[in-house]
């Protein structure tokens, strides 16, 4: 009979998504660099190592858990690690958050209460040259979509990828790449004025339903916690050497209650940046209108004669 380990579990598998195993990427050992110095060390960087050490001695491993065989369903060791999923439980738990509850975007598109859609399509580059703003993945940052005037399609080309006369976006929708950046996860406010853009197809456009107890500044406060962004770096695969998040962002946590007083409260430095944005850009534009002097491309109010032929 096999030697069994004393550490072995017949129904769970132990996962480790350390980072580092004490090589770097070019196959030379990696050091730990002192935090302080910046200089490298001679502790070779092997958390791998660690959680194995932990293993053995039956310690808690920093960067190591059990799973259960049946809940094995993806080859990828950073998808088991749920430590952020834990932090904002334990967030929760604070008397300032009374009365909120974690809730993954799965249950809540399911209850009705998140409306969520795709991008709309990626034009070719022969079909560029137009006036509706054409939004890649790298035009999504900082919380802004950013209206790249080299890339824009006609309004005939527009229509063919919205499906209709209109692109089916809102005002303060929220986006974010799922495929192919480095900023998954990461999402924008489409302002007032930016709702006749083609999205490319690798995008996710999330907002609140009539229904729900919060608005898009409330879910954009949720979005953006650190313990809720973080939590995207389990989800998001590589698939052929390019980052996919596929449906498994419905599987993010976040903060939910069904106080609009709350919601309202928590939210409000987001509601006031972007509402006070959106009055100071509609002044600007504005002001710049009077005269015939100035071009400013802001893709908002922008003339679209293409679209309405």
């Amino acid at each position: 009979m096999p030697h069994k380990p004393s550490w072995f579990r017949d129904d769970e598998v132990f996962v480790s998504f350390a980072d580092t195993c004490g090589i770097n990427k070019d196959g030379n050992v990696l050091y730990v660099i002192d935090s302080l110095t910046g200089k490298r060390t001679e502790t070779i960087d092997d958390r791998l190592m660690e959680d194995i050490d932990a293993l053995v001695a039956g310690r808690p491993a920093v960067t190591g858990r059990w799973v259960h065989r049946d809940h094995l369903s993806i080859g990828a060791p950073r998808y088991y690690d749920t430590r952020f999923v834990a932090a904002l439980d334990d967030l929760l738990k604070q008397p300032a958050f009374r009365g909120f509850t974690a809730c993954t975007i799965g249950e809540l598109v399911d209850d009705g209460f998140i409306a969520k859609r795709a991008g709309h399509g990626s034009p070719s580059a022969d079909k560029r040259g137009g006036s509706v703003p054409y939004i890649k993945v790298s035009d999504i940052r900082a919380g802004q979509v950013n209206i790249n005037p080299s890339n824009m399609v006609s309004g005939i080309v527009a229509q063919s990828f919205w499906r209709g006369p209109h692109s089916g976006l809102k005002p303060f929708d929220l986006v974010t790449p799922i495929r192919a950046s480095k900023n998954i996860g990461e999402f924008a406010v489409l302002m007032p004025g930016q709702e006749d853009v083609v999205l490319t197809k690798e995008m996710l456009i999330l907002r609140t339903t009539s229904t729900a107890p919060v608005d898009n500044f409330f879910l954009l406060w949720a979005l953006s916690l650190k313990i809720v962004r973080q939590q995207w770096n389990r989800i998001v695969l590589m698939q052929t050497n390019r980052e996919d998040v596929g449906d498994r962002y419905l599987e993010i946590e976040i903060p939910w209650t069904s106080d609009e007083d709350a919601a309202r409260s928590v939210s409000a430095p987001f509601r006031n940046y972007y509402l006070g944005m959106d009055e100071l850009r509609r002044a600007f534009t504005s002001a710049l209108a009077q005269d015939d002097l100035h071009h400013v491309f802001l893709g908002i109010d922008e003339p679209q004669e293409e679209a309405d032929q």
